[in-house]
């Protein structure tokens, strides 16, 4: 008779893990993982737009040419790439940037604590004052940075406010929703759930 051979079993009741140079080296890696953002772009000259939706267009058109006569890269092509290069700096050149970054959780957590619906707007099925929050949602995420890339002070609640106002409800809704989608994304790394 064959004496069974002993298992170790996993006892959580053991204590806890040791933790190793390996384990250490993984959570720092963990802990320094950058926020991710959120870009509103803004370009008030149509002219401009225009140009580059156009250069695009025709650079994707001419691509779809070369696919179907079984080349790359063809004459035609590179120069629609090199006129969506010309667009693209002149479009660069006019149009700027709102950048919105991802709050750490119990930070938007509080920040929708803060601003909570009235009786009336619960019942209409929102989750914080519609009137307060997306201002202060704005400006706690904006993220403004110099020339030099260095963080500088960027949008104020009353500042983001005042645009909420002043801008028609399209332009207002796309201002709120950039800070909000930056809250909604995952950071630029694949992050995903599978199997081990």
């Amino acid at each position: 008779m064959t004496t069974p051979t002993p298992h170790t079993v996993f006892n959580p009741s053991a204590g806890p893990v040791t933790r190793d140079a390996h384990w250490a080296a993984k959570m720092a890696r963990l802990r320094a993982r950058s926020l991710p953002e959120q870009t509103l772009v803004i370009c008030d000259d149509p002219a401009v737009r225009e140009r580059l939706d156009g250069a695009k267009a025709e650079a994707a058109r001419c691509r779809t040419v070369d696919a179907a006569a079984g080349q790359q890269d063809s004459k035609e092509s590179r120069r629609a790439e090199a006129e969506v290069a010309k667009a693209q700096e002149a479009f660069d050149a006019v149009a700027f940037k709102l950048t919105f970054r991802a709050l750490p959780r119990p930070v938007l957590d509080g920040l929708i604590k803060q601003f909570p619906p009235t009786e009336e707007q619960a019942e209409a099925g929102d989750l914080w004052n519609p009137e307060a929050f997306p201002a202060a949602l704005i400006a706690a995420a904006h993220v403004e940075r110099a020339p030099s890339g260095q963080p500088v002070e960027g949008l104020t609640p009353a500042e983001a406010q005042e645009l909420l106002d002043a801008w028609p409800i399209s332009e207002s809704n796309l201002l709120f929703q950039a800070a909000w989608q930056a809250q909604q994304l995952t950071r630029a790394s694949t992050v995903e759930l599978g199997k081990g």
